[in-house]
């Protein structure tokens, strides 16, 4: 169920299924790079201006599911115009910063983003674009973003399934809302 916050900018009523905490897995692969299993962390949040703040940490991960080390951090800011346009500004870890347009899906939760400018450090990598397409599905967070550099044409390099992180505030919220409960638990099942 998406919520929609009351001090919410009305602008962004559009991008609530977005936030929250979002944790998952996912794979990267790209050539050059190690191929590998990464969680991640997502939060996208609002303090009632007309955008969202948005963080993402990632690591890798081994055989059994423990972190290793950490892969890629990202921050940025997202924002939609009335026709559904949605520009996001992202700066990553690796000495990149990006501005990309998309536009969000009509009648369902779902933002195609594309870059359209890339500015990168003396320290960054290759890098010349990317996409991303993010959904949110049954809902969980899902992502997957395509990336370019001047020797790979565009390709996927990572996908992500994220779930929303339930904080213990949340958790005692549903409880007051289920109302009055048998005293031994178990007539609640019969």
């Amino acid at each position: 169920m998406i919520e929609i916050p009351s001090d919410l900018n009305p602008d962004l009523v559009p991008l609530a299924f977005l936030l929250g905490t979002w944790e998952g897995a996912g794979v990267a692969d790209f050539p050059g790079a190690e191929k590998c299993n990464f969680g991640q962390s997502v939060t996208f949040s609002h303090d009632g201006r007309d955008f969202l703040e948005y963080h993402s940490h990632s690591w890798v991960l081994d055989g059994d599911g423990n972190q290793v080390r950490p892969l890629e951090s990202e921050s940025g800011y997202w924002r939609i115009d009335k026709d559904r346009k949605v520009e996001t500004v992202m700066v990553r870890d690796q000495g990149i910063v990006e501005i990309w347009y998309g536009e969000l899906a009509d009648k369902k939760p779902q933002i195609d983003l594309v870059t359209d400018a890339v500015a990168r450090t003396a320290a960054s990598g290759p890098y010349s674009g990317g996409k991303r397409l993010y959904g949110y599905v049954k809902g969980d967070l899902m992502w997957v973003g395509e990336k370019a550099t001047p020797e790979v044409p565009l390709r996927p390099y990572m996908s992500a399934h994220l779930k929303k992180v339930v904080t213990p505030e949340e958790v005692a919220e549903m409880a007051r809302g289920l109302g009055d409960l048998p005293d031994d638990g178990i007539a609640f099942f019969k």
